[in-house]
Parts: structure tokens; C-alpha cells; sequence
């Protein structure tokens, strides 16, 4: 497993739409394994390909007490209700808003084995696995934000951003942050 670069707001690899995956073979479950690695190194709950670069439909997610998933192709099939809640993302550090997203969701994903596999989530893990699927459409949390509260998020993200150069993030291994 390998920890990544993460790509920050301003890289154009994040409003790319991903392609699909299609067939399972080693380098998906590398990309898999090294999701996974990076977002826990980086105290994420979710981790899209475009994320560290790769313009492939594969996400990763592990939120709260709901299992680990694996998002390959996914396509979302069942909504329920609607909850509004804070989201932030590893590409955007810093910055949070409030978003509505659908409160259960039935997503439709391919199984590291290769077959075709349904996931009902809801709460937290629901809302991680829209925000990770969007980031697969190349679409942000920022974009589902009004254009007033977007503007002064922007606005927060330039100044932090102040005297940085570069759409890139370093992550180091869990102990060793900085």
C-alpha cells in the first residue's frame, strides 16, 4: 500500500468526471488499498480516485460504525428522505458547510471479486458515500452550497492558501503528521 498525493481545490483532475472501471484486476485493488491508506493516514472518512489523480470511478469510505466500503462504478439506485449536516473534504482542508444530501440511500457498486453488489447506507455513511460519488462526477461539496455561503468559503480558502503554490497536498504516515 502506498500513501498518496492528494489533490487540493484548484486541481483540474477534481472536476473531471472519472471513467469506468469495468473489469477488476490488480491495479484496481491497488488503487484500493492505497485509497484506503491515504484517507486513514489523512483522518478521512472517504476517499475518491480523483482525489490522488486517477480518473477511474473508485471511492473508498469508512464512516462512523458502518463497515468499510468499496465504491467501483457506483450508481446510486434508491433515495429516502433528506438531512442537512456539515461536510468538509481531505481536497478542500479547513472548509466546511452544511449540505442536504439524501438521508438513506441504496448504491449500486462492483465487489473487489468483480460482481455487481447493492449497499443500503444511511446517516453519516450515506452522506460520505453521495460526497464521494459527486467527486467521481467531478462535482464538489462547495457546488451544492448557495453562491453567498460558496463565495465566502472561496474567499476563507484563498486566504488560507495565501503564499502556497501548487494543487498538491503531502500526507504522512499516521504519527508523523505535520
Amino acid at each position: 500500500m502506498t500513501i498518496r498525493t492528494i489533490h487540493l481545490l484548484g486541481s483540474p483532475v477534481l472536476r473531471q468526471r472519472a471513467t469506468e472501471v469495468g473489469k477488476i484486476d490488480d491495479e484496481v485493488r491497488q488503487l484500493v488499498a492505497d485509497l484506503f491508506e491515504t484517507m486513514r493516514a489523512d483522518d478521512g472518512i472517504g476517499l475518491a480516485s480523483n482525489q490522488v489523480g486517477e480518473t477511474r470511478r473508485v471511492a473508498v469510505v469508512e464512516a462512523g460504525e458502518a463497515p468499510s466500503v468499496v465504491l467501483i462504478d457506483p450508481v446510486i439506485v434508491e433515495r429516502d428522505g433528506k438531512i442537512r449536516g456539515e461536510e468538509g473534504c481531505l481536497s478542500i482542508p479547513e472548509i466546511f458547510g452544511d449540505v442536504d444530501r439524501s438521508a438513506e440511500i441504496v448504491v449500486e457498486t462492483t465487489s473487489l471479486e468483480g460482481q455487481r453488489v447493492r449497499i443500503a447506507a444511511s446517516d453519516l455513511c450515506s452522506r460520505a458515500i453521495q460526497h464521494e460519488i459527486d467527486h467521481l462526477d467531478g462535482i464538489l461539496f462547495l457546488d451544492h452550497l448557495s453562491p453567498l455561503k460558496r463565495r465566502m468559503l472561496m474567499k476563507k480558502w484563498k486566504k488560507l492558501r495565501k503564499g502556497k503554490t501548487g494543487y498538491f497536498k503531502e500526507v504522512a504516515l499516521a504519527g508523523g503528521k505535520g
